[in-house]
């Protein structure tokens, strides 16, 4: 993401300008503006989660909409409907083969965020652990 961009997803003169410009000229493109200031970057995560979701609701389906299409055409030629219905049955295997290599890879890309997430979290408890040893005696930090 260009971080110089004049208008990014924060609290800048610009954004706050559109905002207001937005209220005064019609009220639901104020609003519109105020959602982008606020969860703008959440909104490419979120976008990003849900067509992930989506594709794999309808994998299957897409699947067995592509066998079916293809079962009912035959063109009397014996010997290269079996061969196509042997290619389909190996780019079948493929695409199957490249979904559990993609959901595994996102089940490592998981992991490696859990295990960030895990060292910083106990980074955060010893420097705070550190924190009250130092303090002064009668004075504990909440």
């Amino acid at each position: 993401m260009n971080q110089s961009a004049l208008i990014r997803p924060d609290w800048t003169p610009a954004t706050i300008a559109l905002m207001v410009l937005g209220f005064i000229v019609f009220w639901p493109l104020g609003l519109a503006m105020l959602a982008y200031i606020l969860f703008g970057d959440k909104l490419r995560a979120f976008k990003k989660d849900a067509n992930e979701g989506v594709d794999r609701m309808c994998a299957g389906f897409r699947r067995h909409q592509h066998r079916a299409h293809w079962a009912h055409h035959r063109t009397g030629n014996v010997a290269f409907d079996d061969w196509r219905e042997a290619e389909l049955r190996r780019l079948d295997e493929e695409r199957r083969k490249l979904d559990e290599m993609r959901e595994e890879f996102d089940a490592y890309v998981r992991e490696l965020r859990r295990a960030k997430d895990q060292e910083e979290f106990d980074r955060f408890m010893r420097e705070r652990k550190n924190g009250r040893e130092g303090s002064a005696p009668g004075f504990e930090a909440h």
